[in-house]
């Protein structure tokens, strides 16, 4: 019996394969453990050299100060720089951007959820295909090619003035401009337009979790909520809304940060009161303010690290 079990134990064992790959292919087979190491290494030692390190040497240098009488970088531990954040014209940009992030997220989610609950609840076969291809398609094209298209539509002597004028709706047009916050010569030199072309470009990052998360519902709660005599607005409010508020902000994640950190789409189309990014950008190039661009850089870093801890406890990372 022994015998026969060492006779059946030797022949199981498959013999060494030969040649360069068939050795590596059988240590890696004994040794698990060091193909995963072998794997994870260079991405890993990317994000940690290049991402995480960049951003250690960028934290850096927002503590140190700029010299006023030379201009040169004053390398002595400071949270001097930190404190120009908070003057009147600093502060007043940190303000502006996070309210502009909060109205595009919010204007996102309006339009994004209807769009996604017909695709979820409704659309079937060729229509589906056709909805992800209209979300998709604005993302194919070139981001730069997009906001200067829609520059041109919010130009003075754009297609948008030319429909209105058409509607016979210029003065309502005028009006809008002409409101002190918002207004400006045009559109296209405006807080609305800036405001406009935000929710465009970052539209397809809101649609696509709320989307998925709206799948996920099951069909017989909602009803059993209409059989229980739950009018459709409470059956939104206490049913739908829920169950999806994990996909509406996982989509917020997106499009908040997104318009946190962008500084092309205002450079090329807002007033010249300037947003984070163009803070950053005007310090770090033109201004040569380095360690004022770093302190600038850190304040969406801090803004969404507070962001992220909320939307985890809201389940958004489930609906990613």
């Amino acid at each position: 019996m022994t015998a026969l079990t060492l006779s059946s134990a030797k022949t199981s064992i498959l013999p060494g394969r030969s040649g360069l790959f068939g050795r590596l292919s059988d240590v890696f087979w004994r040794h698990p453990k060091l193909l995963l190491f072998l794997m994870l290494t260079p991405p890993l030692l990317w994000l940690g050299i290049i991402y995480i390190g960049s951003l250690i040497a960028l934290l850096l240098q927002s503590f140190f100060s700029i010299d006023d009488f030379s201009g040169l970088v004053n390398y002595e531990f400071t949270l001097a720089t930190y404190a120009q954040l908070l003057s009147p014209t600093n502060f007043d940009i940190i303000i502006r951007t996070v309210v502009m992030a909060a109205l595009v997220t919010i204007a996102s989610a309006l339009i994004a959820f209807p769009i996604a609950y017909y695709a979820a609840r409704y659309a079937q076969g060729k229509w589906k295909a056709l909805f992800y291809l209209g979300v998709m398609l604005p993302l194919w094209s070139s981001y730069l090619v997009k906001i200067y298209a829609w520059k041109l539509i919010l130009a003075k002597e754009g297609i948008l003035t030319w429909i209105f004028e058409k509607l016979s709706l210029s003065w309502l047009l005028d009006g809008i401009l002409n409101l002190p916050v918002i207004g400006g010569n045009s559109l296209s030199v405006s807080y609305l337009g800036t405001f406009i072309v935000f929710v465009y470009i970052w539209l397809p990052y809101m649609i696509l979790p709320t989307q998925a998360a709206l799948e996920r519902v099951p069909g017989n709660l909602i009803e059993a909520s209409a059989d229980l005599g739950a009018t459709p607005r409470q059956t939104f409010r206490t049913v739908l809304l829920p169950l999806a508020l994990p996909g509406i902000v996982a989509g917020s994640i997106f499009t908040f940060s997104l318009t946190l950190g962008d500084y092309i789409i205002p450079q090329i189309i807002g007033s010249s009161r300037l947003f984070i990014g163009q803070a950053v950008y005007a310090q770090q190039g033109t201004a040569g303010n380095v360690p004022l661009a770093a302190a600038f850089s850190v304040v969406p870093i801090v803004i969404m690290a507070l962001y992220l801890s909320l939307a985890k406890r809201l389940g958004a990372f489930d609906a990613l």
